[in-house]
């Protein structure tokens, strides 16, 4: 009973520190910052950079990294429900200097930009985010490009400024797709998955507004960011900006670059492809070299056209529907490639590989004109599953042929009495 009650206390202790905190009226000297950190090579959800807000009052003691990045990947089915859209991230809270110590270590730079706010406007925003930081309601439904741990930081600063916010226009006519391969560019397959995933409305131009979901642009988006009171009355957002914590290259690289990315793996496809389709032909499918080729490289695209099709259809993910790669990775062949191995359905996997040597013939005829920025390799992954359904359709109606030939044959000589 005592525990218990030694429970509520404490319980009781820790609302009021917080709403106590909360209540905290700031100094006029408060310095509300923008912290921005560089991409991580240590994990991909991390190589798109960061983003926080630091209020600091030294006259409180106020000192809180508001952080919108925090997940939990050790919950239950976290990659499924990642796929779907259904990832929830929280605001954290943390001290600078345990916020800088992390960074530190990764090898981060991190860049501060004050913020030019009024006294009330770092009030209200101060008190705004410890209310968004309590448990009840600190989580939020996580959305890579409208609603990310960028864009949270952006809108509660908008929110909370009595002046609107004016942002210069970017140079460069961008997409989502131009932005993400931007940020992986050090990691071909990444790239190319990311390629895979995103359909056509990813390729859509975007304004200087909605590439702020990328922290470094953000950033540069603040820099030059101004304040508009009335028609004559403008000031910048940020009064100074510093790098508080530089890049160290040795604990933070990309590290060597391998070799065998998506275009020189998809060739070296090809080229075994080649090799498979001349066996087939001169050993008449008397071997299961081909069989077994096939069932790979088509339960292969199978299992990721199953990820494209969960990504399109049972997805909240933006920007993954519709998706012109389902044309060549398709949940279809998985399913080919589960009844190549049955005897009985040689008939469907023949109407299969018809439908998809049509299909694919005309992916990569009009590929250069489909509204989707597709990766080159997507050709040369394309053929190879082209050629073996084109191979497939000839060895099976060339034995089909000779099957129709050597049951007429039969009947001739049933009627000579041979």
């Amino acid at each position: 009973m005592k525990k218990i009650d030694y429970t509520i206390i404490l319980l009781i202790i820790l609302f009021f520190s917080i709403k106590t905190n909360a209540q905290v009226m700031l100094h006029d000297s408060t310095k509300v910052s923008l912290l921005t950190a560089s991409p991580w090579n240590g994990a991909v959800y991390a190589l798109f950079g960061h983003t926080a807000i630091h209020v600091q009052d030294d006259s409180t003691g106020v000192d809180a990294v508001f952080n919108y990045g925090y997940f939990d990947p050790s919950q239950p089915h976290f990659v499924y429900n990642f796929i779907r859209g259904k990832t929830d991230y929280i605001l954290g809270v943390n001290t600078f200097d345990d916020f800088i110590s992390e960074y530190s270590y990764k090898g981060q730079q991190v860049t501060e930009q004050t913020l030019n706010l009024s006294k009330t406007e770092k009030q209200q925003l101060y008190e705004a985010l410890y209310i968004n930081a309590l448990p009840e309601n600190r989580g939020y439904r996580y959305n890579y490009f409208y609603d990310n741990c960028a864009t949270r930081p952006r809108d509660m600063i908008e929110k909370y400024t009595i002046s609107t916010i004016h942002y210069p226009e970017t140079a460069m006519k961008q997409s989502y797709r131009d932005l993400v391969n931007e940020c992986v560019k050090d990691y071909p397959w990444v790239e190319f998955g990311i390629d895979l995933m995103l359909g056509s409305e990813a390729d859509r131009i975007i304004d200087a507004r909605e590439k702020m979901f990328i922290p470094s642009y953000l950033m540069d988006s603040f820099e030059g960011a101004v304040f508009q009171t009335n028609d004559s009355l403008k000031s910048n957002l940020v009064s100074n900006s510093n790098i508080i914590l530089e890049l160290n290259r040795e604990r933070n690289n990309p590290g060597s670059r391998t070799f065998l990315t998506p275009v020189a793996v998809s060739i070296l496809l090809i080229i075994i492809t080649i090799f498979v389709c001349l066996i087939q032909a001169f050993k008449l499918n008397k071997t299961r070299i081909p069989l077994i080729f096939d069932t790979v490289i088509f339960g292969l695209a199978g299992l990721a056209g199953t990820v494209i099709f969960v990504l399109m259809y049972f997805s909240e993910h933006p920007a993954t529907n519709p998706n012109w790669n389902f044309a060549w990775i398709n949940i279809f062949a998985l399913i080919a490639a589960i009844l190549f191995w049955v005897k009985p359905a040689k008939n469907i996997v023949y109407f299969y590989h018809f439908i998809n040597f049509v299909v694919l013939t005309l992916f990569l005829l009009s590929w250069w004109f489909l509204p989707q920025n597709l990766p080159i390799a997507t050709i040369f992954f394309s053929l190879s599953l082209w050629g073996r359904s084109g191979t497939n359709l000839l060895m099976l109606r060339k034995k089909r042929l000779v099957n129709r030939r050597l049951t007429s044959s039969r009947y001739m000589k049933a009627g000579w009495g041979q």
